[in-house]
């Protein structure tokens, strides 16, 4: 992080690595859904004011939203084949956040996550823009590792 008049600058988000077992892609264009919710529960007993308690509930996490030019590199999609076929198999990844100098500041670790979607790209004769395929990875948890 560049320090400034004592100040440090914010990270830039356009400096990302992915990692997934056993496939190793560092090429996305875009990474998204690093966030969970967790909805309040109301709860009231006969015996309380007529208000009700907000208990914690479940957490939801969104799912990982990958994209990146289309090219002969087919590791992504045929991991997302064995999901249509029913043969799930989960893995754990890692979008890591790095600096101007490469150097890692970040990492999101997901667990137990495998490809619910894939999305082809979209196609126009008038444009000069490069294809982009989307995965979508369902996971159960997220963690953040500051360096």
């Amino acid at each position: 992080m560049a320090e400034r008049d004592g100040k440090n600058d914010p990270y830039r988000s356009y400096r990302f690595r992915i990692e997934i077992e056993g496939i190793d892609r560092g090429g996305f264009r875009e990474c998204s859904g690093l966030d969970f919710t967790q909805d309040p529960v109301d709860y009231r007993e006969g015996v309380d004011p007529l208000t009700t308690r907000k208990l914690p509930g479940l957490i939801k996490f969104s799912n990982i939203s990958l994209k990146w030019g289309t090219s002969d590199d087919r590791e992504l999609w045929e991991w997302r084949q064995e999901a249509m076929e029913g043969k799930i198999k989960r893995k754990n990844g890692s979008i890591i956040l790095l600096d101007d100098t490469n150097a890692e500041k970040m990492r999101w670790n997901f667990r137990e996550g495998w490809p619910t979607k894939w999305t082809g790209p979209s196609f126009n004769a008038t444009s000069n823009e490069v294809a982009i395929e989307t995965l979508e990875i369902v996971h159960e948890g997220l963690e953040i590792h500051k360096k």
